[in-house]
Parts: C-alpha cells; structure tokens; sequence
C-alpha cells in the first residue's frame, strides 16, 4: 500500500523564528482558510457517516467516539456539549480517549501504541451491537484506534472514522470513513492545527445534523437545551417570547414552569 502522511510532510514556510507577530498570525491565518474548503470535499463521505449514525441512533443505538491526544481530547469536546444543546442524555453520545480521563489534561506516554486497550476501553463503556464508533486520528495510523475499529467490526458495530490523510490504515479499517485533506501544517507536524481544525469542524457537522435529524432542534432553535446557567435561561426566555408572542416575565415563568422551551411551548394556552 503506497501511503504518505501529508499532515506530516515539511510547512512550505521556513525560518519561522524569524518572522513577526504579525506574519506569524498572517499565515497561520492564510493556512486556516484552506481548512473549510478541505471539508467541502468530504462532504459526501460526511453525509454517508451522518446517515449511518442517525439510523443507528433512531434505533436505540448511541455514538462513540475514541482518539487518542488532540483527536481524542476533540471527541470528548463534542461529546460533552451533546446534553447541554440538545438535552439528550450523558450517556447517548460518548468520547473515550488513550490512556482515560487523565490524558484530557496531560499526555499519557505510549497510550496510543496499545493494540488491545480501546476494545476494553469501549467494553467497559458498554458497548453493544447497536452502536456506532468514529475513530478519530489526523494521520490515520493510530494503533489503538485502528485496532479499536477492527475489533468493532468483530462484534458487528458500524464504525466510521476522520482522518486527514488520504488512503490511510484507518480510512481502509472504517466502513464508513471521512478524509479531510488538509496538507503539510504551518509548524511542520503540528497536527493540532489545521488537522484539527478539520476535525472540530466534521464533528460539529456530525453531532448537529444527527441531532437535528432526531428531532431535537426546532425551527433553527435549540428547544431541548439544559438551563445550566443564568445565560441560557434567559436565551430559553426569548426563545419562547419569539415563539408564542408573550411578554419576558411570562415566558420565564413558562420556561422555569416546564423546565425546557419545547414543553413549555407545547403546554402553552392560547
């Protein structure tokens, strides 16, 4: 198999410590605007994931996500910020990272070499036939995710992964997989950067699709979000006042009341 990380090939910018602040920031930027227009042209194997994904999820199914250093810390971003947006439940979409919890915060060493560990990782998370797992690596050669998703499709779990390298061991692994080709980083290897700026980006396409395709979004409004704080309650409030036309003291009263925009909607009286 003929194989090249391009993720890992040299910046086209040299001298770097040379530079100012402000060419510094200027091409760093120059190199991000190449980022989304690497994702339009995933945009179909985006939507095949999503597709996979929804029905899964329709079927009782929940959505993991494994990764190991920024791929695995990006997981667990969107993973986190499922509950509190559209009011699903903690354990329906979940991100497990090499090395546990305390590799979000500190690099755990070797973590992702193991060969066996993400299988027990997700074993111990639950896993079951019904589930979906994305496999998140940038340069797509990851052990511990690889062989997380051949040991899925063991046990007859649709997996699918992102990548930012074209025909990678992953890609090949995932049935259903996403390559976002991003090129050569502006700090040679960097990965966090632009490679990851690709991967937030599919995730949030992933997440927000599948869960607007649930239902759990209503016009362009986050109707089932968690009032965990002051902010979105008072964001909850206007959403009702735009919705059923009464004044701010009444919607919050209707919000607090019901406890989500969607029920208080609903139980509204004209």
């Amino acid at each position: 198999m003929t194989f090249t990380k391009t993720t890992e090939q040299s910046s086209k910018y040299e001298h770097l410590e040379q530079m100012s602040v402000h060419e510094l920031l200027t091409h760093i930027n120059n190199e991000d605007q190449t980022v989304p227009l690497a994702v339009e042209k995933a945009l179909p194997q985006i939507e095949a994931l999503v597709n996979a994904t929804v029905n899964a999820l329709k079927e009782g199914g929940r959505l993991f996500y494994i990764g190991a250093g920024t791929s695995g810390r990006l997981g667990i971003v969107d993973a986190s910020e499922c509950p509190p947006t559209f009011g699903v439940p903690h354990e329906l979409v979940n991100g497990i990272i090499a090395g546990g919890d305390q590799a979000i915060r500190r690099a755990v060493e070797n973590a992702e070499d193991s060969t066996t560990q993400a299988w027990l990782d997700l074993k111990a998370a639950g896993i079951t036939a019904g589930d979906v797992v994305v496999g998140i690596a940038a340069s797509g050669t990851t052990p511990y995710v690889i062989s997380g998703l051949e040991a899925c499709h063991k046990n007859s779990i649709v997996t699918g992964s992102i990548t930012c390298n074209a025909g990678s061991p992953l890609a090949l692994v995932a049935q259903f997989p996403v390559e976002v080709v991003v090129g050569p980083e502006f700090v040679t290897g960097s990965s966090r950067m632009k490679a990851g700026t690709a991967q937030k980006l599919v995730l949030n396409m992933l997440s927000t699709a599948t869960m607007i395709q649930l239902g759990r979004v209503k016009g362009n409004k986050m109707v089932d979000m968690q009032l965990s704080n002051a902010k979105l309650v008072d964001r909850g409030t206007r959403m009702i006042m735009d919705e059923i036309g009464v004044d701010y003291e009444t919607a919050n009263h209707l919000l607090l009341t019901h406890g989500s925009v969607r029920k208080a909607v609903e139980n509204f009286k004209f």
